[in-house]
């Protein structure tokens, strides 16, 4: 979950949660929460570095799969370059305030899924902005859907399932 400050004063929060779909070996395995202060975020520009690399700096969690995961802030009328790294051909990107060009207009609230491709994209802020951005390589394994779950087999959805209604009764 990505922040952008003010979890220690009075009043609203935003925040972006992003579930990654894990490859079999990894899906039901423990769950781990790993918390970082802002300090220890790398930074590139106006971008930084939730998950994954970008430019010459990675983030100290190891993605459990080729993935780039960011939070920018562009002032209005500042220009931002994203190139995708090499095997990334997904890309998505959640607007948190303001609006950005990408060519399209987006404002605080989309979120937009590009087309698969490895070419760059050209951000504009058009007013003030921030906004998470994801790129990754394709999952490779095939995806059976669950009411708050996904997972790559049908028997790990209701292994997944199971687990969690067992938590809930209070016995894991």
């Amino acid at each position: 979950m990505w922040h952008g400050g003010g979890l220690d004063k009075a009043g609203r929060t935003r925040g972006f949660q992003l579930w990654i779909a894990l490859p079999p070996e990894l899906e039901l395995g423990p769950t781990i929460s790993i918390y970082q202060v802002p300090e220890e975020v790398p930074q590139n520009g106006p971008a930084r570095v939730l998950l994954g690399s970008y430019g010459s700096v990675s983030n100290a969690i190891a993605p459990p799969s080729p993935i780039s995961y960011l939070a920018v802030r562009l002032k209005a009328g500042e220009r931002w370059h994203y190139k995708p790294p090499a095997g990334h051909t997904v890309l998505w990107v959640a607007i948190a305030s303001g609006v950005v060009s990408a060519p399209d207009e987006l404002r605080h609230g989309d979120l937009a899924a590009f087309e698969p491709s490895r070419a760059a994209v050209e951000f504009e802020a058009l007013t003030d902005t921030e906004f998470v951005l994801g790129s990754a390589a394709p999952h490779t394994h095939d995806l059976v859907l669950g009411y708050y779950s996904v997972h790559t087999s049908r028997q790990a959805l209701r292994d997944g399932e199971a687990h969690i209604a067992s938590i809930k009764k209070g016995t894991p």
